[in-house]
């Protein structure tokens, strides 16, 4: 069988369009998911609550007055998120997390654990263009009588998430290619439908290569969009 007869021969091509909607959807549904964690955590990262900064005052007590519960929180999430396989996640999201509610559809399983995944990653990501702000420029707001959370929200971080721009964009590239995945919880996505095309046709080159150029496609354009929208945004700063 030739490559139009595998795909399109009994309409199997509606597998792999099945399997596009469900990509898309998923994709979407993770990035925000997991830009909104990704935020909260590095603010937890760069936070300075020091609830035992009185003790420093005791020489052998320093270094429990140097501790951030916050920031420790925040950095073993990231450690445990980044150390652990996303396909792991992903099963224990599904068989343990929601293995007692079958009324959850699976993309929004899914899409949980894309997005604490992607969180992990993100909020090291943002936490880097908070870091990249000079410190001057905090202080500044804090003379202005700007609290220290209006100072980030107003001033820092809009700057930080300009500044990592480029890097959230290839972490959404790469969780766009990471959802390939997801078939092992049964969701029907563009790996998916290129495996149930390869069942039925008893062939592997042609669907699998279908899937390949579809991935490839689906970044191509991406990629473009969010290039021309980072230099929007470059732009935009410039005029001001």
């Amino acid at each position: 069988m030739n490559f139009g007869e595998v795909i399109f021969g009994d309409g199997r091509w509606v597998y792999l369009w099945h399997g596009l909607e469900v990509t898309l959807v998923l994709t979407v549904l993770s990035v925000a998911l997991g830009v909104i964690i990704g935020i909260i955590i590095a603010l937890m990262r760069v936070s300075k609550i020091r609830p035992f900064s009185w003790l420093g005052r005791f020489p052998q007590l320093k270094r429990l007055a140097r501790w951030n519960p916050v920031a420790g929180l925040g950095r073993l999430y990231v450690e445990i998120i980044r150390g652990t396989p996303l396909l792991v996640q992903l099963l224990i999201m599904y068989y343990v997390v929601f293995g007692s509610y079958r009324f959850m559809p699976k993309i929004f399983v899914a899409a949980i654990a894309f997005g604490i995944n992607s969180g992990a990653y993100v909020a090291e990501i943002i936490r880097g263009g908070i870091e990249s702000i000079d410190n001057g420029q905090l202080e500044a707001a804090r003379s202005l009588g700007l609290s220290y959370p209006q100072a980030m929200r107003y001033v820092i971080l809009p700057q930080a998430m300009k500044n990592s721009l480029p890097a959230l964009i290839s972490e959404c590239i790469a969780m766009l290619k990471e959802t390939s995945v997801v078939g092992w919880i049964g969701l029907g996505d563009i790996m998916r439908g290129a495996d149930d095309i390869r069942s039925l046709t008893a062939t592997a080159f042609q669907s699998l290569f279908a899937a390949a150029v579809m991935y490839l496609a689906l970044t191509v354009i991406f990629t473009k969009v969010m290039r021309r929208f980072e230099k929007g945004v470059q732009a935009d700063d410039q005029d001001a």
